[in-house]
């Protein structure tokens, strides 16, 4: 039977992200970008936050879209783990990625898919 607070504790947060560098063994650079209207002029504009995240089984690439967990301290930098790789990485290239590509990868309302209007009868 589990108690109110260890369901809590285990309540941690969950986010999408893509692998935008392999900084040294077991370790990544995790982007994780976003849109945000500007409060004065309501344009939408490309945000980004950068996490160092654990990989226990070396398995990411650069470019990968992965789902990371927060944790405990890991080290000095690290307070999140990767759960699973989402999205594989279609280059099999070593190189970091730009702001720009991540920013492609970001749905808006011109890039989703629009609805089919109903047939006039």
């Amino acid at each position: 039977m589990s108690s109110p607070a260890t369901a809590a504790r285990n309540t941690r947060k969950t986010i999408l992200g893509f692998v935008t560098s392999r900084s040294g063994d077991k370790s990544v650079k995790v982007t994780i970008p976003y849109k945000t209207p500007h409060p004065l002029y309501h344009k939408v504009i490309n945000r980004k936050t950068v996490v160092h995240a654990h990989d226990e089984k070396n398995e990411t690439r650069v470019g990968d879209k992965v789902e990371i967990m927060e944790t405990r301290p890991l080290s000095r930098l690290k307070r999140w783990r990767i759960i699973r790789i989402t999205e594989k990485a279609v280059g099999t290239t070593d190189r970091a990625i730009s702001e720009t590509d991540v920013a492609a990868q970001v749905p808006t309302k011109t890039t989703q898919p629009k609805p089919e209007a109903a047939p006039a009868s």
